[in-house]
């Protein structure tokens, strides 16, 4: 990976949280966290 597509993804990132901050107010990211949560007990429930 360079250092542009590096930089690329960092902003893309940062735009997609800024903007689920300031018209969606945390919803997808929270739940997507939720999710990442479900998923890593399901996985060491199978570890």
């Amino acid at each position: 990976m360079t250092d542009r597509i590096a930089l690329f993804l960092a902003l893309a990132l940062v735009l997609l949280l800024v903007i689920d901050a300031q018209i969606f107010d945390w919803a997808n990211t929270l739940f997507l966290v939720q999710k990442l949560t479900e998923l890593t007990e399901w996985l060491a429930f199978w570890r």
